[in-house]
């Protein structure tokens, strides 16, 4: 076999081995069993989850990170969590805080610096003031906060969740799990450990096979015996506080075997284990990878790296699908729930789009525009994804899987067919303003592609509108409200229909065609994102104030693209007008 032909096979298997290797079981951390803790089952948010995702989440919310660096070493988040669950005195120095508003700096008294991370340690003696300012900035609308009162507000939050998580297990500050299980039956014990069942931030004892969990404050003052996971629990505690690595493997090992109902560990391995893979994250640095490759196939090798990219692609889709299947087999959910796993959805629907338009045409379009939808759907859910658990249950409005996978589905489908076609319609864009030349062949191949899916993208979001309004008829009792996200979606459908009508009647040819295409992007992200910074409809589910500048830059940015595909080609440059330009 020659270099032609072994290159692209061996760039995909090593992209999917690459992928793979997060799969191996983890190195223990001085001898330390942290895999088998992560993998303990418990009950937070309204679902059972491992101890991994609560430390993952957790940090992620509080400093924007899964990890960080402390005293020269990487500090995982299960380690952080178990520091502040069991060695508070030790997680209060670490730079967990992420604080980066100049006017709450202000208030703890730090000058503004390139360090923005800061431990709780540094900020409580100015608690108070922070509490006080806090409560004063949520008596306001979250939509009408000033940034001062937004930022001092999730600062608040974000202490108020450390502190539920220290008294999640044991009383900050007070006796040990094991010292306060010998006094449970002292009536001062009792009234002592009222704070562990009312702080506790997730439940880690389930209670029978009865699907219901309780936490450890619930378990000290429940009458008659004792649980019997509290014991390996406080053993846990104590070796941990103690950094002894054998004590801690032999309690981790005896809570798994005591509390561990056989459904709930195995959703614990699976999630675990997803946690762990980071598909998402794998899939947009394949996608990158791709679009690497093409680029070099634009300077040398054509042929090779063409083929080397799209072999990458499908790597990335085939990482990109396990990931989307995964969560449907842990959420027990079709694969559309929220803003993130949407913007996971309609990545996926655009790279296989495009990796059958570059089956279709074989000139790398298909893979240049797919590689790009994928890797940049990918980055705006990794985003998304710092509001911490991505899996949350459903609103009792979304709670039906029947139209989750009608309704959601099909009008997410139409999403990633109308981006692609505006893809298409930006890289005609770049191909004739910043390439070498737009011949009539090519210009031709990508009109007829955006054509093509925004064909498409116009039956799926019109499908999807007609369920859409069944759904609500048979929730809300109409079929159509006027809703911002409902005009949002009959926008979509009419601008695609407008394209394709100006095209049949002559109005618009390839740089109409391709100028419309672009704004199509436009306003599909006003009904995607735009609706959720209104905070106004029955389909707001979320007040998104942070990303307005963000989707307004993507707007402007999509406006200047539309407007170079109607421009004569490198207008700028002063030379002479190529000939495609009066096309």
């Amino acid at each position: 076999m020659n270099v032609a032909k072994m290159l692209p096979w061996a760039a995909g298997t090593a992209a999917l081995l690459g992928a793979g290797a997060a799969l191996l079981p983890p190195s223990t951390m001085r001898g330390f069993d942290l895999d088998g803790f992560d993998r303990l089952p418990v009950l937070e948010g309204g679902r059972v989850k491992p101890l991994d995702s609560i430390a993952r989440n957790s940090l992620l919310l509080i400093r924007s990170q899964q990890s960080f660096r402390h005293e020269g070493r990487a500090v995982k988040a299960d380690e952080w969590l178990l520091d502040a669950l069991f060695r508070p005195e030790v997680s209060e120095g670490q730079p967990a805080f992420f604080i980066n508003d100049p006017e709450v700096l202000g208030l703890i008294g730090l000058a503004q610096t390139a360090d923005r991370y800061f431990s709780l340690r540094t900020i409580w003696p100015h608690i108070e003031e922070i509490e006080r300012q806090a409560q004063a900035a949520q008596r306001v609308d979250s939509k009408l906060r000033t940034r001062f009162q937004g930022a001092v507000a999730n600062l608040y939050e974000r202490i108020l969740l450390y502190h539920r998580l220290r008294n999640t297990i044991q009383i900050a500050g007070g006796a040990s799990l094991a010292d306060e299980i010998k006094a449970r039956s002292d009536p001062a014990a009792q009234e002592r450990q009222r704070p562990l069942a009312s702080l506790a931030y997730f439940r880690p004892l389930p209670l029978g096979k009865s699907g219901d969990w309780r936490s450890v404050g619930e378990a000290l003052r429940a009458p008659g015996e004792i649980d019997p996971g509290l014991e390996p629990l406080s053993r846990v505690a104590a070796s941990w506080k103690a950094q002894d690595a054998a004590g801690f493997n032999r309690a981790v090992a005896d809570l798994r075997a005591i509390v561990a109902l056989p459904e709930a560990a195995a959703q614990a391995d699976h999630e675990e284990l997803f946690n762990r893979a980071q598909p998402f994250y794998a899939g947009m640095v394949i996608y990158l990878l791709a679009l690497l490759a093409l680029f070099v196939s634009w300077l040398w090798k054509p042929a090779l790296f063409r083929e080397t990219a799209f072999a990458l692609l499908a790597a990335g889709a085939i990482v990109h699908t396990a990931g989307l299947i995964s969560r449907v087999v842990l959420q027990g959910r079709p694969p559309v729930t929220n803003l993130y796993s949407s913007a996971v959805f309609v990545g996926w629907g655009a790279v296989i789009i495009g990796v059958i338009l570059e089956r279709m045409y074989r000139r790398g379009f298909g893979t240049a525009v797919a590689a790009a939808s994928g890797f940049a759907s990918l980055i705006i859910a990794h985003h998304l994804a710092r509001d911490g658990d991505t899996m949350e249950m459903m609103r009792a409005v979304l709670d039906s899987n029947f139209w989750l996978a009608t309704h959601v589905v099909t009008i997410t489908i139409g999403y990633s067919g109308t981006y692609l076609a505006g893809a298409l319609g930006i890289g005609y864009a770049l191909r004739r303003h910043f390439g070498s030349g737009l011949d009539p062949e090519t210009g031709k191949t990508l009109t007829s592609m955006a054509y093509g899916v925004i064909c498409f993208s116009l039956f799926f979001s019109f499908v999807g509108t007609v369920l859409g309004g069944i759904w609500a008829d048979q929730s809300w009792g109409r079929f159509w409200g006027w809703d911002p996200k409902e005009n949002g979606a009959l926008l979509i459908v009419l601008w695609n229909a407008i394209i394709l009508h100006a095209r049949w009647g002559g109005y618009a040819r390839e740089k109409g065609v391709m100028a419309m295409a672009v704004f199509g992007n436009v306003i599909t992200s006003l009904s995607w994102f735009g609706v959720n910074m209104l905070g106004v409809g029955l389909h707001s589910y979320g007040f998104m104030n942070g990303a307005f500048w963000a989707l307004s830059g993507v707007i402007a940015a999509h406006l200047v693209f539309g407007a170079l595909c109607l421009l004569p080609a490198k207008f700028w440059s002063g030379g002479p007008v190529p000939a495609d330009a009066a096309r």
